[in-house]
């Protein structure tokens, strides 16, 4: 299997996208999941959406994706799933992501976030899938570093919902490169995803909000008093978490460059970050948010969360080599999207009550 060397990646070949075969996205009725489900069939390729639906939402899914209801390490359930609908490459997206909860329930995060990622990988091989592009996380990354990080630095998570994921990376390399059918295995490492589809088809929808624009969006809306920021002591400009936010729409389309790539070389194997290489704190994001609403946000500073780094930006150069060119850089356009789904969203839930 080849791999990418230190950040010298030549301009990658990419197969045309009405080459691209039909595309499984597991925890496509979530938050990134559906919009690169969105992302596909926006260019014509079919999706089929596998989601145990613990954390996900019809709302979320789009009308035109065939969808299944259960979970990526079911092998019995998966193995159908990819030889009726020709299947022919997996996104995998399936997972646990709330730093809190990883800390207080690692078990489930170890369980939800590697185990069925094993499971999922041996099936793949098993039905000869030919690509699977993984969704991993920034937090893989050991903290302190005061630049940009690159795919080349050391992991050293400090949360096990970081753990979870750098395992299940090393699993997924391991696995594509003993595969006798040569499987090309694409990992993304997110930043701070944010904001909702333009076009307000899909945003975020959780049962139990925990990422900042999220919560502040339903400030904003009037659903909640306040927002607590956790911490005002980092060693940051204005004492608060310094992020590097990046619009859900630009990680989808990253999504399918990557499965072009992947699925152009049989046996390659590529980790690229996904961010934009700028950081916001807690207060520049409500700031921002303040100014897309037009009224002020109400917030309180309380202790930090266990597991939360100061800082994290990326170094994301490395994603021009897939062609990726981001279209909403901006935190105020990320904001604006956000808080326009959440506004459409919360009155949809009115009308359904």
């Amino acid at each position: 299997m080849t791999t990418q060397a230190d950040r010298t990646v030549d301009q990658l070949l990419r197969i045309p996208l009405a080459q691209c075969p039909p595309v499984l996205i597991t925890g496509g009725a979530g938050y990134i999941g559906s919009h690169a489900a969105l992302a596909l069939l926006d260019l014509g390729i079919k999706v089929v959406i596998l989601d145990d639906m613990s954390t996900g939402s019809s709302l979320l899914v789009p009308p035109n994706a065939v969808f299944v209801r259960g979970q990526a390490g079911d092998a019995e359930l998966v193995s159908r799933v990819i030889a009726e609908e020709s299947i022919g490459a997996i996104m995998h997206f399936a997972a646990s992501i709330s730093v809190g909860d990883s800390v207080s329930q690692p078990a489930a995060y170890y369980r939800n976030n590697l185990v069925e990622t094993l499971g999922l990988a041996e099936t793949a091989v098993n039905a000869r899938i030919r690509a699977m592009v993984f969704s991993s996380t920034a937090a893989v990354y050991a903290e302190g570093s005061s630049r940009p990080l690159r795919e080349t630095d050391p992991l050293g998570p400090i949360n096990p919902y970081g753990a979870s994921k750098a395992m299940a990376e090393t699993v997924l390399r391991d696995i594509a490169r003993a595969s006798p059918h040569a499987l090309s295995l694409g990992i993304l490492r997110y930043f701070n995803v944010a904001g909702a589809d333009p076009l307000g088809r899909s945003g975020q929808n959780s049962v139990h909000p925990h990422h900042l624009i999220e919560i502040a969006t339903q400030v904003a809306t009037g659903q909640r008093d306040m927002i607590h920021v956790y911490g005002s002591d980092y060693p940051t400009e204005d004492g608060t978490g310094v992020r590097d936010y990046v619009h859900v729409s630009d990680v989808a389309a990253a999504h399918v460059l990557m499965l072009q790539t992947i699925l152009a070389a049989s046996g390659q194997s590529l980790t690229f970050n996904l961010g934009y290489g700028q950081g916001q704190s807690v207060l520049d994001v409500l700031s921002a948010l303040s100014v897309a609403s037009g009224r002020p946000l109400p917030y309180r500073f309380t202790g930090r969360r266990e597991g939360d780094p100061a800082s994290l930006v990326a170094d994301a150069s490395l994603a021009a080599s897939l062609g990726w060119t981001p279209r909403y850089r901006d935190i105020a356009t990320i904001v604006s999207h956000a808080l326009a789904w959440e506004a459409q969203r919360t009155k949809a839930v009115a009308v359904a009550a």
